[in-house]
Formats: structure tokens, C-alpha cells, sequence
């Protein structure tokens, strides 16, 4: 009477553990699968991996570093992005002065990073260098042109930007706030006389005499991206002869005007990354993708369309420059900035001009 009863359960028994087994073996293989990319599987399984070989990405700072909250953070930013999502080893080296470049690039290379980044205009002559002394090595320069130098290296690609249009645009922002305010006057502060900065600062120029074919441009250098009080003096200075819209273009010490725009309760635009975090006196700010920028690269040299000797150009048109968020008082002027982002995109508005005569 009790025997088949018992018996039911034995089979009952070996269903379950047999249903276990091959519940088992099936999620070994799942489990083989999802971590052969990370975890640098040698299993069968990891040509079902995603699309994409390890490769190792340096980076070198210039000597704004990781704290410019602009620049050279967004560059890391980048590079960051490319370790969660291409599966890339990075590394970072900042630089803590011009000194440090040729040494920075040189341990980079040495160690058989498959790309080496440059961050900088700066950097320049360094990456040419030590470019010539690596052929093998693949470089690539921020804000430099590969094709401009002068031995012609093929194995390095620039990463260039046409920050004059997200100078207009942010200057045509500045020029319609002005109209409409009775300001005479908007003014800007760069870093050092460099092509990428005055891009920026002859499009805002432009930008702001478009809208206001009156206004008064102010403009000054620091020498300097990472001393905040040199920035700081300058746009004081602006402020003082009449100035409502002070527009930094100096990394780091260009925080320094940001400041002075707050303390003055005036306005004032970041530059790079999206500074609207830093106050309700950032009235947008300028961007450049440093960031996307940095991605693109990583992932043409892991898919192998690396395009050494050549520049990559970012632009409205290619989503790599624009305009950030607009505060209180800017965002009067949304629907206006938008129509003139869209005529740069198609062509309508061309030839903005990219180089500053005198101080404005």
C-alpha cells in the first residue's frame, strides 16, 4: 500500500534533480557569455562577446588638468565613457606644466598603448615629437592639426573643432540680451592667443555685432588657464568700463570670471562643458564635444578605422559644438539662438570668422 506512494516521490525526485542539471548547464553557458568581455575569458564562449578587441587608450592632460571643470575634464570624461562602453583600458597622465608633455607622450608609448590622446593645442609640438620617435603608435591631438605638420607624421590624427560657431552662437545670444537691455558693451577673456580660443572669441564678436550692430567688444588674455584671480582681474576690469556679458574662454582660471560675473550680477558664459551648474549667472555656455570627440577616436582605432595624417572636424553640422543650457534671462531669446543654430547647421549662415584682430 505505502510502495507507490514512496516510489512516485523517487521519480518525482529524479525529474527535479534532472531539471536542475540542465538548468544548471544552461546558465554556466549565459554566465560564460556575459563575462568572457570583462573578465578576459579564454572560453569558447567569447566570440559571442560584443563587437570590439581590448585595446589600451592613454590620455595626457595639458597643464589645465582634470579640475577645469571644461576641457581637460571633458576629455577624461571621454575617455571614461569609452572604458564602460568599448571595454577599453585607460590611463590618464597630467601634465603639470609644458615641461611635462615630451615625458607624459613618451611613457604612454613606451608602455605600447595602442592610442595615445593629447589634449591641447599646446601639446603640439611634443606629439609631433615623440610621434617621430614611435611610428608604430597611433596619436591622436585635440585642437591640432595632424595634416598642418610640418613632417607630415601618419600616425597621428587630429581632433579639431570649429569653436567660432559656438561663439556666434552664444555671442548672438549676448548681442539680442544687449538690445534689449540698453548694454553697450559685452566682453570676453581668453586663456592664451591660440587658434582655438580666439575661434571662439572672434565668432562671439561676430555673434553680438549680428544682433546688435552697436555693441561694443571688449577682450583680454590671462596668459594663463589655471590661475582663477588672473581671469578674475580682467573681467573686473570689463565690468567696469561697462560691461553685462562676460564670456570666458581661459579653462580653469576662466572660472575666475564666472566668479566675477556672479559677484557683479551680471552675465556670464562658460565655455566647453555645459557650466550652468556653477550658478544662475551663467546665462549658456559654448560646447564643444570634447568628450564625443574623444569616443569617436577610441572607437576608430578599435575598429580599425584609424585615420592617421588627417583631421577630424567637429562642428554644428556634425553635433560636436553648440550651446548649453539657457538661464533665466536667456531663455527669452531660445526660439532665436535655435533659427541660428539651425542656418550654421545647413550652410544659410557661413564663413563666421575664426581669428581676433586687436582686443575687440
Amino acid at each position: 500500500m505505502h510502495r507507490s506512494p514512496i516510489r512516485a516521490v523517487l521519480i518525482a525526485l529524479i525529474l527535479a534533480v534532472g531539471s536542475f542539471v540542465l538548468a544548471a548547464c544552461g546558465s554556466s553557458d549565459n554566465s560564460s557569455t556575459s563575462t568572457s568581455a570583462g573578465a578576459g575569458s579564454t572560453s569558447s564562449t567569447a566570440a559571442a562577446a560584443p563587437a570590439g578587441k581590448k585595446i589600451k587608450v592613454g590620455l595626457v592632460t595639458d597643464i589645465g588638468g582634470l579640475n577645469d571643470r571644461s576641457f581637460n575634464a571633458l576629455a577624461n570624461q571621454g575617455l571614461e565613457t569609452a572604458e564602460k562602453t568599448l571595454g577599453v583600458d585607460g590611463r590618464v597622465l597630467i601634465s603639470k606644466s609644458n615641461a611635462d608633455y615630451t615625458p607624459n607622450l613618451t611613457t604612454l608609448a613606451q608602455q605600447k598603448y595602442d592610442l595615445v590622446i593629447a589634449v591641447g593645442f599646446l601639446m603640439a609640438d611634443a606629439t609631433e615629437k615623440v610621434a617621430g620617435k614611435f611610428p608604430n603608435v597611433k596619436f591622436a591631438i585635440i585642437d591640432s592639426s595632424a595634416a598642418g605638420m610640418k613632417s607630415k607624421p601618419k600616425n597621428v590624427e587630429g581632433l579639431l573643432f570649429k569653436e567660432q560657431e559656438a561663439g556666434y552662437l552664444v555671442g548672438y545670444l549676448s548681442g539680442l540680451y544687449a538690445k534689449d537691455n540698453n548694454i553697450t558693451t559685452v566682453g570676453s577673456v581668453g586663456g592664451q592667443k591660440i587658434p582655438p580660443v580666439d575661434h571662439y572669441i572672434a565668432g562671439f564678436q561676430a555673434g553680438a555685432k549680428k544682433a546688435d550692430p552697436s555693441i561694443k567688444t571688449l577682450n583680454g588674455y590671462s596668459q594663463d588657464f589655471v590661475d582663477q584671480a588672473k581671469c578674475k582681474e580682467i573681467a573686473l576690469n570689463q565690468i567696469a568700463q561697462g560691461s553685462k556679458v562676460e564670456f570666458q574662454v581661459a579653462g580653469q582660471c576662466g572660472l575666475g570670471v564666472l566668479d566675477a560675473a556672479k559677484e557683479k550680477n551680471i552675465q556670464g558664459i562658460g565655455v566647453d562643458a555645459d557650466q550652468s551648474y556653477l550658478g544662475p549667472q551663467v546665462f549658456t555656455s559654448a560646447l564643444k564635444k570634447v568628450d564625443v570627440a574623444v569616443v569617436n577616436a577610441i572607437k576608430g582605432a578599435q575598429e580599425d578605422k584609424y585615420q592617421g595624417g588627417t583631421d577630424i572636424i567637429n562642428s554644428v553640422q556634425s553635433g560636436g559644438i553648440g550651446y548649453g543650457k539657457l538661464n533665466s534671462a536667456a531663455q527669452k531669446y531660445a526660439d532665436q539662438v535655435k533659427k541660428v543654430q539651425d542656418q550654421i547647421s545647413s550652410g544659410e549662415i557661413s564663413d563666421i570668422p575664426d581669428t581676433v584682430g586687436g582686443k575687440g
